[in-house]
C-alpha cells in the first residue's frame, strides 16, 4: 500500500486524507483503478486487490505512461528509458516483455487500460484515478492536496536506469515547482496571522530557502502575539541556514528578529494536548446484517479486539461503556476525544461469518482510512473471534502510526513534544535516506530529553542505533553498541510491559551484541504481553535463525506474515525470511525473496549480504558481480572480515557456509 494515499472507499473515491470535491463524481466514470505514485509506486482495484508488477522494470514503464497518460509514448522512447544500455532490439525486446507481464498482473481489471499500436503506447485513463495528475489540480484549493503532493515521487524506483533517474528527477523538480506556486499562492491570499504562519510553513516545508517567507512567518507569529514562536522561527532559520546552506540569514531578517525584543519574551504557549502520547481509539460496537443471531460474535469479537488493541502501548483505548453512552457516532470525535474509531458489521450466511471492519479517522473532514474483509467458517466461533482479533489489531496499529506521522510532519515544530518528535523521527528511520536518517536521530534525542520518561521514545532511538550499524553508518568502535544497549534497556526499565520495547532490546543483543540466548528470553516475554505484534515474530524469528533453528525460524516468520501481510515495512520485515532461507540451502528461494525486498526498498543493504551468499553457492558470478556492486555503493568498506565480525550466527557451520557463499560471489 502506498505510503501516502489510502485505498479506495466504498463511493469511488480515494480516501485516506484526501476525497474529491462534493459534486464532481457525477462528471466522472466510476473509479476502477488507483494509481499512486507519491512515495512508492501502489496499483489497486477498487476492490483493494493489490496489482502491483512484480518486476522494477515493468513498474518504470507503468509509471512513464501514467505520468504522461492520456497522450502516447513511443515505444523507442519507453525502451530508451528503462533499457538505455542494451541494444535497440534486445530493448524492444524487454518492453514487449514487460507489456505483458503488465497486463497479466492487471488482468480484468485492466482491460482496455493499455492502449498499443506498433511505435507507441498510451494509459486509456477513463476510470483510473492516478495521484500525481489529480493532486496538482487541486493543490491551491485543498491544503490535504498540497501536503500530499510535497511526498517523493516514485521513491522506490530509482537506479532503474540512468535515463530513467534523469526523467524522474526532472518530474520530481516539475512537482516541487508545481507545489511552491500553490503554496505561495495560498500564502499570498491568506487572511491574518495565524493563517499567513500557517502557510509560510507549508511554503517552508517545500523551499527552505525561500528567506522573505521566513519573514513573513516571524512577522505572523509576533502579530498573533506569540513573541516565543516568532524567537523560534527566527532560530529555526538560523539553524537551516547553517546547516543546509553554510551561510547565515540576510541582515533583514536578523534586524527582524533584533526588532523583536524590546520586551521579554513571553514563555511559550503549549499545544492543547501537550501530555497526548498516543492516538485515542474507539471500537464501536459491531452491526449484526441479517436474521441470524449473531449478537454474541459481534459483543465477543468486538471485546477481543478492544483487549487486543490495548497491549499496543503508544494507543490510548478508550472504555467501550463510554462508547455505548454516546447515541451518535457524529458525537465521538467532540464529546470523547477520539482521534479513530473502529467499527464494522458482522453477517451470516450458512455455516460462513462475514466480519467488514472500517477504521474512521475523526479529525476533519472525517474518512474512512482503512477497510478490510474477513470471511471465517462459523463452526468455532472462539477461533473465528481470536483469528480476527489477531489479523486486525497487527493491521491497524502500523496503519494508524502511518496516519499519525503524516499528520506530525505538517504541525509546526515549536511545540512539538516527545511524541510528536517521535513520530516525526519513524518514517524517517525506514526511509533510510542518509540525510534524514541523520534527521531522525537528533529528533529521538531531543524526545529523549525533553521527556526523560517515555519509553518508546528510548526504544525507537535504540532501534535508530540498530540500522546506524547495519547500514554500515556507524563508527568504527564499541560507543553505539554500548549507547543501544542503554537506551534499550532504559525503555524496557520505563515500562516493563511494552512488548515492543522488549523486542527492540531483544534485536540490539541478538544482532548488534550476539547475546543469542538472553534475546530469545526477551522476546518470549514480548510475545506474551503481546502476540500480535508483527515485529516481536519477525525478530524472534531471526534470532532462533541465528542459534541454528531454521525451520522454527519460518515457521514465526509465517505467523508474521498471515497477521499483516501488507505492512508498511515489509521490505525489513520479509528480508528476514532470507537467513533462514539460505541456511537451509534454499537458494533459489533466496534469490527469489531478494529481487522482491530490494525492490520494496533498494537502499537496504541487509539482504543484499545474503543474497549474494546464495549467488556465490549457486555459481552465479555475472548477477552476483550485480549485486556486489549495488552492496558496495550502498556500503564501501563491507569486506568478508567485516563480515565475519558483524554476523551474529552462532553456528561455526552456519558462519563458515554463509562466507563461503559471499567468497564464491566475489567478496574479499
Amino acid at each position: 500500500m502506498s505510503d501516502i494515499v489510502g485505498r479506495l472507499g466504498q463511493d469511488d473515491r480515494p480516501s485516506r486524507d484526501l476525497e474529491l470535491p462534493e459534486g464532481a463524481l457525477g462528471a466522472v466514470p466510476p473509479i476502477r483503478l488507483r494509481i499512486a505514485m507519491l512515495g512508492r509506486l501502489d496499483v489497486r482495484s477498487f476492490a483493494g486487490d493489490p496489482l502491483l508488477p512484480r518486476s522494477r522494470k515493468t513498474r518504470g514503464v507503468l509509471a512513464v505512461l501514467a505520468f504522461e497518460s492520456p497522450e502516447p509514448v513511443s515505444r523507442q522512447r519507453l525502451a530508451d528509458l528503462l533499457w538505455s544500455r542494451r541494444g535497440e532490439e534486445q530493448a524492444r525486446g524487454s518492453l514487449r516483455q514487460a507489456l505483458h507481464e503488465l497486463q497479466d498482473v492487471l488482468g480484468d481489471w485492466g482491460k482496455g487500460l493499455i492502449v498499443a499500436t506498433r511505435e507507441t503506447v498510451a494509459l486509456n485513463t477513463t476510470g483510473v484515478w492516478i495521484d500525481a495528475r489529480e493532486l496538482p489540480r487541486m493543490a491551491r484549493d485543498r491544503p490535504e492536496a498540497l501536503n500530499l503532493l510535497q511526498a517523493e515521487l516514485l521513491s522506490d524506483l530509482d537506479s532503474l536506469d540512468a535515463a530513467f533517474d534523469a526523467w524522474l528527477i526532472e518530474q520530481r523538480r516539475r512537482l516541487r515547482e508545481i507545489a511552491l506556486d500553490a503554496a505561495t499562492a495560498r500564502l499570498a491570499a491568506a487572511a491574518g496571522a495565524e493563517a499567513r504562519a500557517q502557510e509560510a510553513r507549508r511554503v517552508l516545508a517545500i523551499d527552505a530557502a525561500q528567506e522573505p517567507v521566513w519573514r513573513t512567518l516571524i512577522r505572523a507569529e509576533a502579530e498573533r502575539g506569540d513573541r516565543g514562536a516568532a524567537f523560534a522561527a527566527w532560530e529555526e532559520c538560523r539553524r537551516v541556514f547553517a546547516e543546509r546552506f553554510r551561510g547565515a540569514p540576510s541582515p533583514e531578517t536578523a534586524a527582524l528578529a533584533e526588532s523583536l525584543r524590546g520586551e521579554a519574551a513571553p514563555p511559550p504557549r503549549p499545544p492543547k494536548r501537550s501530555a497526548a502520547r498516543g492516538a485515542r481509539l474507539g471500537v464501536m460496537p459491531f452491526q449484526v446484517l441479517g436474521s441470524g443471531s449473531d449478537a454474541e460474535v459481534s459483543l465477543g469479537l468486538a471485546g477481543e479486539i478492544t483487549a487486543a488493541l490495548a497491549r499496543f502501548r503508544w494507543l490510548v483505548l478508550v472504555d467501550s461503556s463510554s462508547i455505548a453512552a454516546v447515541d451518535r457516532q457524529e458525537g465521538l470525535s467532540e464529546e470523547l476525544g477520539l482521534d479513530f474509531s473502529l467499527s464494522g458489521t458482522v453477517q451470516r450466511a450458512g455455516d460462513r461469518v462475514r466480519v467488514t471492519l472500517r477504521l474512521t479517522d475523526h479529525r476533519p473532514p472525517d474518512a474512512v482510512v482503512w477497510a478490510e474483509r474477513f470471511d471465517r467458517d462459523a463452526g468455532d466461533i472462539l477461533t473465528l473471534q481470536d483469528e480476527i482479533a489477531a489479523e486486525v489489531v497487527a493491521r491497524v496499529d502500523p496503519e494508524i502510526l502511518l496516519i499519525e506521522a503524516n499528520r506530525a510532519a505538517t504541525r509546526p515544530q515549536v511545540h512539538a513534544n516527545a511524541y510528536d518528535l517521535l513520530l516525526r523521527a519513524i518514517p524517517a528511520i525506514y526511509r533510510l535516506d542518509r540525510q534524514s536518517y541523520e534527521l531522525a536521530g537528533t529528533l529521538l534525542t531531543e524526545a529523549t530529553r525533553l521527556e526523560p520518561d517515555y519509553a518508546p521514545a528510548f526504544a525507537w532511538h535504540a532501534y535508530w542505533h540498530l540500522f546506524l550499524v547495519g547500514q554500515g553508518w556507524a563508527p568504527a568502535g564499541t560507543e553505539v553498541l554500548a549507547k543501544s544497549e542503554e537506551l534499550a534497556s532504559r525503555a524496557v526499565a520505563l515500562d516493563p510491559s511494552d512488548a515492543q520495547a522488549l523486542a527492540i532490546l531483544g534485536h540490539v543483543r541478538a544482532f548488534l551484541h550476539h547475546r543469542v540466548a538472553e534475546a530469545v528470553t526477551l522476546y518470549e516475554r514480548a510475545l506474551a504481553l503481546n502476540p500480535n505484534l508483527p515485529m516481536a515474530w519477525v525478530f524472534s524469528a531471526l534470532t532462533l535463525s541465528y542459534r541454528g533453528e531454521h525451520a522454527e525460524a519460518l515457521r514465526r516468520w509465517e505467523k508474521y506474515k498471515k497477521l499483516a501481510p501488507l505492512h508498511p515495512h515489509a521490505f525489513f520485515f520479509d528480508a528476514a525470511r532470507l537467513v533462514p532461507l539460505l541456511l537451509l540451502r534454499r537458494f533459489e528461494d533466496v534469490d527469489a525473496d531478494a529481487r522482491q525486498v530490494t525492490a520494496l526498498h533498494a537502499g537496504f543493504t541487509f539482504p543484499y549480504k545474503l543474497w549474494l551468499s546464495a549467488l556465490g553457492h549457486l555459481g552465479r558470478r555475472e548477477q552476483a558481480g550485480e549485486v556486489l556492486a549495488k552492496l558496495i555503493a550502498l556500503e564501501p568498506d563491507f569486506d568478508l572480515q567485516k563480515a565475519r565480525l558483524r554476523s551474529p550466527l552462532q553456528l561455526p557451520a552456519d558462519l563458515d557456509f554463509y562466507l563461503a557463499g559471499l567468497r564464491g560471489a566475489g567478496l574479499s
